[in-house]
């Protein structure tokens, strides 16, 4: 069983590289929520030449759909979103420095060829253990946009935050290599 790999935000393209599908990972410090209509609305405006609300140099972007938070939690149920739905908006957003990602399911080749020319991680959080993984996110705050309800862009604090390295800064693809030992020749 491979060792769980420790990650300290802000994500450095040195770190990201040194990352390979299949890795377990934990990530602490902080990370930001932005799911399909913020990406749209940033790459809008980028194509206006205009800036956006946060830098995003050596940040990480979680594909969240928070629900509302008990009473004295920071956040409801917080599991990730189909990270295809952002692919149209991923290579530009890729190129404002994004160097990892959080979400669940495939990525398309356009997606996959900007991370390796960027040097980007694309981390799988576990789909239905939402409740789990809202423990480990310590402050979830809205910074931007926030008419579009949970698809706002959010900063959100975490401790812990476990998740896997699905595809690799050289493109490799945890979910084809893991499939790999299983498959039957013809």
């Amino acid at each position: 069983m491979a060792e769980t790999k420790h990650i300290t935000t802000p994500l450095t393209e040195e770190v990201s590289r040194t990352l390979r599908a299949g890795d377990s990972v934990l990530i602490t410090g902080k990370i930001y929520s932005a799911r399909d209509a913020a990406h749209k609305v940033m790459t809008e405006a980028l194509a206006r030449g205009e800036e956006l609300p946060i830098d995003w140099h050596d940040k990480i972007v979680y594909y969240l759909g928070p629900s509302p938070a008990k009473p004295g939690d920071p956040i409801g149920a917080a599991g990730p979103t189909t990270s295809g739905r952002m692919d149209a908006y991923t290579p530009t957003m890729l190129d404002q420095g994004i160097k990892g990602m959080i979400g669940k399911g495939s990525r398309s080749k356009e997606v996959v060829e900007s991370m390796k020319k960027n040097g980007v991680t694309y981390f799988a959080a576990v789909g239905g253990a939402a409740s789990l993984i809202a423990k480990s996110i310590k402050k979830y705050e809205v910074i931007a946009y926030g008419d579009l309800g949970p698809e706002a862009l959010a900063e959100l604090t975490v401790e812990d935050f476990p998740a896997i390295v699905v595809i690799d800064s050289e493109g490799n693809d945890f979910y084809k290599l893991g499939q790999e030992p299983y498959r039957q020749e013809d």
